[in-house]
């Protein structure tokens, strides 16, 4: 057996070991890659046919591959809701106190724990604006009040 096709076995058999290492397919384009060069190097080919057939398989099974694994992983995402509360305007149901550790607001039916983005004191009943989450927080601004008269 010439001793390019050893090379081409042990790639082989790393990626495999790679993929079977990993949850997501990481390496198995390349271990179909190796597989024809490997088959290149028994049937006499020369290295540069071996490394372009181990360039163009890999490629081509990346190709027609891909996109189909993308869906298939893509399907099973469960989407959530929350980004949806990003900007959105709530109201203070618990003082919020960011050095006590204390503060409530209620938005979108639901009771969330809360934070002052800014570390100020926000009181009770307060409208706020939510800034962002982090964890189960939201991380709350008062919420600016505009009237047509002030303009």
């Amino acid at each position: 057996m010439p001793f390019a096709a050893y090379i081409w076995l042990a790639l082989l058999i790393v990626f495999g070991i790679v993929e079977a290492a990993t949850a997501a397919l990481t390496s198995i384009w390349f271990a179909a890659g190796a597989l024809a060069a490997t088959a290149a190097a028994l049937l006499g080919g020369p290295l540069w046919l071996q490394i372009l057939l181990f360039l163009v398989v890999s490629a081509a099974a990346l190709a027609v591959t891909r996109p189909l694994v993308r869906r298939y992983v893509d399907s099973r995402k469960v989407p959530t809701n929350v980004g949806r509360l990003m900007g959105q305007t709530a109201r203070v149901t618990e003082d919020i106190d960011n050095i006590a550790g204390t503060g409530t607001v209620y938005i979108d039916g639901k009771t969330w724990s809360a934070r002052s983005a800014d570390g100020m004191l926000i009181a009770k009943d307060t409208l706020i604006r939510v800034e962002r989450i982090e964890g189960v927080k939201l991380i709350v601004k008062k919420e600016e009040v505009f009237h047509a008269a002030a303009r």
